[in-house]
Order: structure tokens, then C-alpha cells, then sequence
């Protein structure tokens, strides 16, 4: 089993040598082939300078460097798609991840799982901008996801590389991978963390992140849902809007017809929402047509499948097995 170590930077110049020294020692004692890959994600301080000398010594270390700053996603992204390993690991640059904790998410690993995700069960950070946000997004997400962690935030998790396969990232959805792995039916358990105060430099993050977090549960919430079907959701909104129109419209239109009077007049704002609400779900409706094809052309352009296969067996593997097994 071969490891890949990813971790994304942004400024993080004092923390590289440190965290390339823990990591190395760490590495040496899980006796294991490992890589670690440092991606730069448009640093403006000597980070890649520095990773560019550590290059020259270490031939196990690997360091991609962006065109410009795309986000934490993105550089996850890049370095997911140059690792090597079976299992990927991935943690952030600033040192608030102990790499000493690897050995325990690989363990997790090693029992069977495909996602060791970890958990800061006693967290550092500050109560109102962090702390309590965190756990209301958490929450949220554990319910719409139906995956039950307590701490999606954190970016140190272990990976079986088939599953990090399955999972497009864009956006700021790194945070969410297990909620979007359990898609393909990905087995995840939650290991413990240490989690300590960042020791040097300055977060990138703020309270601000807290609403971009509730915009990308929305959207995990539709891609688990209906990613595969949008008409059920598009349609079903569409149906009621354009009954409640229609249901209107053919009402006014009844008393004008039997009662007689200016319906204008008499119900003009009403007929207006009628009819708006009609014409909404008509929209509605047609979005969730549109959405049809676009997934069938996503799914059939590309060759992609809806389904994940774990394992396949046959009887001349098992026979195979069983002969080893008695060698």
C-alpha cells in the first residue's frame, strides 16, 4: 500500500519546514511507501522557494505550483490527481493538523473503511465566529446528507483513491467529499484529532465563510437528492405553482363567465398572481426537462456511470484465492 500525502498552501512560509519534518519522521514510522505532494496555490510569500529546495533533496516530495490562487477545491483537486498511492491523505499547512495522527486514520483504513474522516473533538477555535457556526453547518449537514459525522469541516481525512475517483470537486465543496462519496456508497468512520491553536501566520478564513458554507449544504442537499432526476424536484414545484395559477385563473374565469362584472376591476391583483404563479410553473416545469437532458448528457458524452462497483467476484478468483490460501 502506497500513500500520498496532499497538502494545499497558501503563505503558509513559516510553517513548510516544520510540517515537512513532523511529516517525514511520522512517515519513517508507519514503514509504508509514501509521497508527499505540497500544492501551491499562488503563494506570494517564499513557500515555493522553499519547497523548491526541498525538492532537490527528497525524492518522495513532489510540489505543484498554480497559475494563480483558485482555492483550496482546486488545490486538493491538482494534488488528488497527481497522486500515486492507494490511500490519499490530506491536511492542511498551517500545523493545526498534527501529523502524528495519520497513524490512526490509517488504521481506519486498514479495517475496511473508505474514508477516515477526522474529528476535532475539542476545538481551539474561537466560540462565536467558529465554534457555534461550525456546529450548526454540521448538524445541517449530518441531517441532509444522512452521513453522521460531527465534523465536516475538517480537511484531515484519509481516502481509498477509487473513491476520490467518483467525487468531482469544484467550488468549496472539499469539505463535503463524504457526503458526496456516500453517493457510491462509501464506508466512512470518524477518528479524533488533535486540533491546536495556529501556531504561526494568520487564518484565511472568517465568520464570512459561514454563509458560503450554508449555500454549499443547499447544493449537496440537491446533488444528493436529485442529481440523477431534477424533474423531481423542478417538476414538482412546477405541477404545484401552475395549479395554483391555473386553479385561480379558471375561478376568476368562472365568475366571469356565470356572474358576469369587470374582473379586472373586481380581482385584478388576484388574476395577476394567477397568472404569474402559472407561468412560474410552467418555467419550472421546462427547468426540470432541460435538467433531464443536460444529466443524461453529462452521464452518456462522457461515459460515466451511476453506480460504483466495490469488488467483482468470480469462481475462478475465489478457486484462486482458496489455492493461495492453503499454499
Amino acid at each position: 500500500m502506497q500513500i500520498s500525502i496532499v497538502v494545499p498552501i497558501h503563505n503558509e512560509e513559516p510553517s513548510i519546514l516544520p510540517l515537512y519534518d513532523r511529516l517525514t519522521v511520522v512517515m519513517e514510522k508507519v514503514r509504508k511507501p509514501y509521497e508527499i505532494i505540497f500544492v501551491d496555490d499562488a503563494s506570494v510569500d517564499r513557500s515555493f522557494d522553499l519547497l523548491a529546495n526541498l525538492v532537490e533533496t527528497d525524492g518522495r516530495l513532489k510540489v505543484i505550483r498554480l497559475r494563480r490562487n483558485f482555492g483550496q477545491t482546486a488545490a486538493l483537486a491538482a494534488g488528488f490527481d497527481e497522486a500515486q498511492g492507494s490511500v490519499i491523505i490530506s491536511l492542511d499547512g498551517d500545523l493545526q493538523h498534527a501529523p502524528e495522527d495519520i497513524p490512526a486514520l490509517l488504521e481506519k483504513i486498514e479495517e475496511g473503511y473508505d474514508i477516515a474522516s477526522g474529528w476535532r473533538k475539542n476545538r481551539v477555535d474561537n466560540a462565536v465566529t467558529r465554534k457555534i457556526p461550525s456546529r450548526i453547518a454540521n448538524w445541517l449537514m449530518a441531517k441532509v446528507s444522512g452521513v453522521e459525522l460531527r465534523d465536516f469541516g475538517t480537511t484531515f481525512k484519509a481516502y481509498r483513491a477509487e473513491i476520490l475517483k467518483d467525487v468531482n470537486l469544484y467550488g468549496e465543496l472539499h469539505r463535503f467529499i463524504p457526503a458526496l462519496a456516500s453517493l457510491y456508497g462509501a464506508r466512512i468512520a470518524e477518528v479524533p484529532i488533535k486540533n491546536i491553536e495556529r501556531p504561526m501566520g494568520e487564518s484565511h478564513y472568517g465568520l464570512s465563510r459561514t454563509f458560503r458554507v450554508m449555500f454549499d449544504i443547499f447544493t449537496i442537499w440537491f446533488l444528493l437528492k436529485y442529481f440523477t432526476r431534477p424533474m423531481h424536484f423542478f417538476g414538482k414545484w412546477g405541477l404545484i405553482s401552475a395549479g395554483i395559477g391555473g386553479g385561480l385563473l379558471a375561478w376568476l374565469a368562472g365568475e366571469k363567465i356565470f356572474i358576469g362584472g369587470d374582473i379586472i376591476q373586481l380581482h385584478g391583483p388576484l388574476m395577476m398572481l394567477g397568472a404569474i404563479a402559472l407561468l412560474t410553473g410552467v418555467m419550472l416545469f421546462c427547468t426540470g426537462l432541460l435538467g433531464e437532458v443536460l444529466t443524461r448528457t453529462y452521464y452518456e458524452s462522457q461515459g460515466r456511470r451511476i453506480y460504483a462497483v466495490r469488488e467483482i467476484r468470480t469462481r475462478r478468483e475465489a478457486q484462486a484465492a482458496g489455492g493461495s490460501a492453503r499454499a
